[in-house]
């Protein structure tokens, strides 16, 4: 790998001589040695003359000196995913095993086998068989990069691969070093910046891409791995044992919440869009797969079944049935195929041929797989045709199981406006018009296609007993058929869950809707907003309080619950490795079923690339396999019950830290003052508004997302740890919490992501952003806390530094943060020039330069740390 950076770096230096002279790579030289030389030896002189050396350059030149940084980060990212994937290749070429000494538990393989262990094959069996992952794919943010950004280094990735490949000094090696050199030319001249916001649509066709590019092919890859190494050499000869137990769900076109801009018909719209992608997705499959089942009638005879499939085609297309006979003779199931591929198309089309629906065509691939296992065309059946059911399984027709959010707020004044009867405003009508078209989707592509409907921000059980009454005024008796979602978002909404949803499970609409699903419940815990609200350590213990009510009222009522986690890419928002996550949750709170949220850049770092797409869904499905294992839930709920006293007070001890800094006088302007909060804003990341009002003046007024993204930019990364000292030291007892570290998995998994948080922080470069704000008082609460949070996470973790226990990523942020640090120099020092600067018409002279530079350091530091939010 540090092979791949060195040459790519040298590829970048070689385009940077070449556009912009051997001054524009000598000042990026200067800057990129004297901020590794300050980071190394942490003087005050060296990190001096570093920021004096980002405020000599002209404005211009400042410019593409922050998009030199930038370029180099993706090249840098772009290395360390090739990496990955390579160890991953080296991984998957070894020789699966099927004992279960020799498997880690962080496959679904390993786990199954430690499962088989400790409940026996049948229950285990059970276990797999229900075993659900369901990440929901949003556009808040989508990435701070653009889509042309994002495709200049996907193609570089490839060169990268050819590269690997060639011989060393011969012409394929030549050959890829001069097309990378072009590849970063046009990665260098690329705009780094989007001109204006993407629409919703446009995310939903950013979104598209992941599927087209990974998960249509990559999700049967992952069930037949596992297969693979649940059987070995049984699997592709008979039946497998792995369900597709993948579905994607979206919000991308569906969450209105604040987002004005999607409307019913930008709903309709993506439904349509993600349902094209699947059928376009499947008629091709149909066609490679049918194309092999070159098989001859002789050696392996159709079943009567198949047979009646071909005539009842034939007859209704006699001329289609004539053509594919003659391109097919004698290759019955080769036909049939190419005519289920002909239907898809079809379908997509809206023809009357075309299939009612996925289960239709379920059943006619079902037919084949049969017939040719009767005629003894094992692998066939349980190859090519068994990947074809995994992707209808898993996917439909509609591919995105999309789900609608909206504010509880926005219903409840709809709903106001409708019980009076006067003349209703645009708002309303647009929020009955949902409805309508969730009653559209349903009927075009089925109940999985949309259905769910999230209510944010609720705080009684009316809040969800106002969405049916809103559908039947939409439709009366044709309202959808909805299941309802609780999104509990703030600490006290958190606290008040159980009540809420033991009084909304007695509504006709809920008891009818459970009736026919299995009893089953869906409720969404939001991490962003809590942690927002009572600070990350508060937060992440009321969650788990919440989870473990939740759970425990769940199974003494029979229901089947499934936790939503709204989970963000950063540690604020509730990030971080989600296969640790998912084993510290309470007993009965998984189950067997996961699912959340992936946001932003998180999708392209999770599902962009097949390999790491496989061993992330792997991961994840282990864990949640896992989760329900007696040693884990025993382990649990021992350490919740051992270290209660610890956990409360943590609670109240970070709570009152934290409200003793975001409850200060003149807190949220200071906030805004000392990070680039407003300038965020002007990004154009997606289309979805940055705050909920037109000015920020209280902590309510603005969205998570920007909260946590406000505060990485300025190197503090607050949302993520602040507070987590306070309560460590208030317990005090070193020993008792090195135990409960090493035991608790819900401090562990808190403690290490702090650590991987604080990692990221620069006190030296911290201390200037705050140095902007004029308030000493909360800018030595937030050093203080800082120092402390670092001294207690260091002495449960080990060693003399942050990280010393994880070694690789320790060394992987020690060689980030210079460059990092280069981009925050040139940050602030626009920062400073449009604090001082006097008040002038937006967009004019040197005010616009500055703000450009802003906003591509903004680029450049997100890249760099790889978080927007």
């Amino acid at each position: 790998m540090r092979s791949d950076v060195r040459m790519l770096g040298q590829l970048l230096g070689q385009v940077l001589r070449e556009a912009g002279g051997d001054d524009l790579f000598e000042d990026v030289e200067r800057l990129r040695l004297a901020t590794i030389q300050a980071y190394e030896d942490h003087s005050s002189d060296a990190f001096d003359r570093a920021a004096a050396i980002a405020d000599s350059f002209t404005i211009a030149r400042a410019d593409e000196v922050a998009r030199a940084f930038t370029c180099y980060f993706h090249l840098v990212n772009l290395a360390e995913e090739h990496q990955r994937v390579r160890v991953l290749r080296e991984r998957a070429g070894q020789t699966p095993s099927t004992d279960s000494g020799a498997q880690a538990t962080d496959t679904v393989a390993g786990a199954y086998a430690r499962l088989r262990e400790e409940v026996g094959d049948d229950e285990a069996r059970r276990r797999l068989d229900g075993l659900r992952f369901h990440p929901v794919f949003t556009a808040h943010p989508t990435e701070a990069r653009r889509r042309a950004v994002s495709s200049s280094i996907r193609r570089l990735s490839e060169l990268l691969t050819q590269h690997d490949a060639a011989s060393a000094g011969g012409s394929e090696e030549h050959r890829a070093r001069r097309r990378m050199l072009e590849e970063i030319d046009t990665l260098w001249r690329t705009a780094p910046l989007r001109a204006q916001k993407p629409s919703p649509t446009d995310e939903v066709r950013t979104v598209m891409g992941v599927f087209d590019e990974t998960l249509f092919t990559t999700v049967p890859h992952v069930y037949r791995r596992i297969d693979d190494a649940l059987r070995g050499e049984e699997s592709g000869a008979s039946a497998p044992v792995v369900p597709a137990f993948v579905r994607i769900g979206s919000w991308v076109g569906g969450d209105r919440d604040g987002n004005p801009f999607v409307t019913a018909a930008v709903t309709r719209e993506a439904s349509q869009i993600a349902s094209d992608h699947m059928l376009r997705g499947l008629e091709r499959a149909l066609d490679r797969i049918g194309r092999t089942l070159t098989l001859a009638a002789d050696d392996t005879p159709p079943s009567a079944e198949v047979t009646a499939l071909w005539e009842r085609f034939a007859a209704a297309e006699p001329m289609v049935a004539d053509e594919l006979a003659a391109r097919s003779p004698d290759e019955p199931h080769r036909r049939v195929v190419l005519v289920m591929a002909r239907r898809v198309a079809a379908t997509r089309h809206g023809d009357e041929e075309g299939y009612t629906g996925p289960e239709e065509l379920l059943a006619e691939l079902r037919a084949v797989q049969s017939s040719l296992v009767a005629a003894g065309a094992r692998r066939h059946a349980f190859g090519g045709v068994q990947h074809l059911i995994w992707q209808v399984e898993t996917y439909g027709f509609h591919l995105t199981e999309l789900e609608v959010r909206q504010h509880s707020q926005v219903h409840a004044k709809a709903l106001a406006e409708l019980e009076a009867g006067g003349p209703i405003s645009t708002q309303t009508e647009e929020v009955l018009e949902v409805f309508r078209a969730i009653a559209d989707i349903q009927r075009d592509r089925g109940l999985r296609a949309a259905g769910r409907y999230v209510v944010s921000f609720t705080q009684a059980a009316s809040d969800l007993a106002n969405v049916y009454e809103l559908a039947r005024h939409a439709l009366g008796d044709d309202a959808p058929v909805l299941d309802v979602v609780p999104l509990f978002e703030t600490f006290a909404d958190l606290q008040a869950a159980p009540g809420i949803l033991a009084e909304a499970v007695t509504f006709p609409e809920f008891r009818e809707r459970m009736a026919a699903t299995g009893n089953r419940l869906e409720v969404m815990l939001g991490y962003s907003d809590s942690s927002k609200d009572v600070g990350p350590v508060a937060a992440n213990l009321a969650l788990y309080t919440a989870q473990e009510k939740i759970a425990r009222w769940a199974q003494e009522s029979g229901i089947e619950l499934t936790l939503f986690h709204g989970r963000g890419g950063a540690l604020g928002r509730g990030g971080g490795p989600a296969n640790s996550a998912i084993l510290a949750q309470p007993p009965h709170s998984v189950d067997g079923r996961f699912k959340l949220t992936e946001q932003g850049e998180v999708i392209f770092a999770r599902y962009g690339e097949p390999a790491i797409a496989m061993r992330h869904i792997d991961q994840v499905a282990a864990a949640t396999l896992l989760a329900s294992s007696p040693t884990v839930e025993e382990r649990t709920s021992r350490a919740a019950a051992r270290y209660a006293d610890v956990a409360a007070t943590m609670d109240a001890a970070s709570r009152e830290r934290f409200f003793a800094l975001v409850k200060a006088e003149g807190f949220a302007p200071w906030f805004a003052t000392v990070t680039p909060m407003e300038e965020i804003g002007l990004l154009a990341l997606g289309s979805r508004p940055a705050r909920r009002g037109l000015s920020v003046e209280s902590l309510e007024d603005l969205r998570a997302i920007p909260w946590v993204f406000a505060w990485t930019q300025a190197r503090i990364n607050l949302a993520g740890w602040f507070g987590l000292g306070t309560a460590l030291e208030a317990v005090g007892d070193e020993e008792l919490l090195t135990e409960a570290y090493r035991e608790w998995p819900l401090l562990r998994t808190m403690v290490d992501n702090v650590a991987m948080s604080l990692a990221k922080t620069d006190e030296r470069i911290a201390r200037q952003y705050l140095a902007l704000g004029d308030r000493d008082d909360l800018a030595a609460l937030v050093l203080d806390e800082l120092a402390l949070t670092r001294r207690w996470v260091i002495r449960l973790t080990g060693g003399e530094g942050l990280l010393e226990n994880k070694p690789v990523l320790q060394r992987a942020v020690q060689l980030r943060s210079p460059y990092v640090d280069a981009l925050s120099l040139l940050q602030l020092r626009a920062l400073r020039a449009l604090r001082s600067a006097p008040e002038q018409p937006e967009g004019s002279g040197a005010d616009a330069e500055q703000q450009r530079l802003l906003l591509l350091s903004v680029s450049g530091v997100a890249a760099g740390l790889q978080n927007t939010g």
